[in-house]
Parts: C-alpha cells; structure tokens; sequence
C-alpha cells in the first residue's frame, strides 16, 4: 500500500518523515542499548533524521538499506553518547529504569536481573565490540552487511563480535557466580 504524502510534502520533499514507524522504533532501541538514558532517545532519533534528511538535500543517493543504515547511524551516536558519560551513571539509571513498574522488560524479576546483567556486560565492552554485538544480535544485520555498513574488513567484524562474545560470555558467568 503507497503511503500518502501530505500537500505540504508534495510541495517540499524533505517535509516527509525518512523512517517509518517501524525503523524509529528500532533506532530508539539501538539507542537505548547502546547506553543512552530514555530521556535522550527522542533526540537520538532525530539525529538519526536529520542525517538522512542532510543526505537527501546534498543529492545524495539514498542508502540501499535505510533501516540498516539509520540503525548504524544510531549505534554511532550511542557510542558517541557512551564516551562522554560515566559507567556509574548509566547503571543507575538502568536500575531506577528496571524496578520502575512500567519498566520495557517483559517478565518476572529474573529477566529483569539478566536484562541489567546484559545491560551491564554491554557497558563494560570496548565501544566497537558493544556497537557489533547490538548491530549483530539486536537489529539482525549480518555480518557483511555490518561491515559493508560501517565500512572496515569483514574479517575485522569477525574478531570484534568473537572477542565481544567471548567478553559477554565470561562477563555474564560471573554475575551468574556473584
């Protein structure tokens, strides 16, 4: 089904919202794992339309994937977002977050406990293995398509999501001991 276009965006192309629903749900989640607190994620979110929308008045060939590039474009601002602020900061926010009663995770108080242990082990990651793990395991891209997207050697995203895996893996097994 064609979307509409309302007169306004007829008359001026980049009046139209670039990402659907579906795509702004995901760039807040991408956002939101890679660390940026829930009152930042709207911003993050028109970040992410601002570049596509500077793309588009540039003349710029529109990306082949746009969900996979503003997916991208969010793990970039995530960590971005992750180098300016403290550890500390973000786990107590995710902690306020998690004992909050209309907190996002879905269960009892054991997924609450492994979604912080997950939110935690994240945050421990070197930026480029947390950005891999999120683009890999959360928005599903491949593994070409992450290295297509970000632009470094395939073999590259490999090692990274191997080492990040291997860092979850051990970081989670202590928790579990602790």
């Amino acid at each position: 089904m064609p979307t509409r276009r309302s007169p306004r965006a007829e008359a001026d192309p980049l009046a139209e919202d670039p990402l659907d629903a579906v795509q702004a749900d995901r760039v807040r989640a991408v956002l939101a794992l890679g660390g940026v607190p829930q009152d930042d994620l709207q911003d993050g979110l028109q970040q992410v339309r601002l570049r596509l929308l500077e793309r588009r008045a540039r003349r710029e060939e529109p990306p082949r994937d746009i969900g996979a590039w503003a997916a991208v474009v969010a793990s970039n601002l995530a960590v971005d977002w992750h180098r300016t602020k403290h550890r500390q900061e973000r786990v107590s926010e995710r902690l306020s977050l998690l004992s909050a009663p209309d907190a996002q995770v879905q269960g009892g108080p054991e997924e609450r406990v492994l979604a912080l242990a997950v939110a935690e082990g994240l945050d421990a990651l070197p930026a480029a293995q947390r950005q891999l793990l999120v683009l890999r395991y959360y928005v599903d891209l491949s593994v070409p398509q992450i290295a297509e997207q970000l632009g470094i050697p395939l073999g590259t995203v490999k090692s990274r999501l191997y080492a990040a895996a291997n860092l979850m893996r051990e970081r989670l097994r202590v928790e579990e001991v602790a």
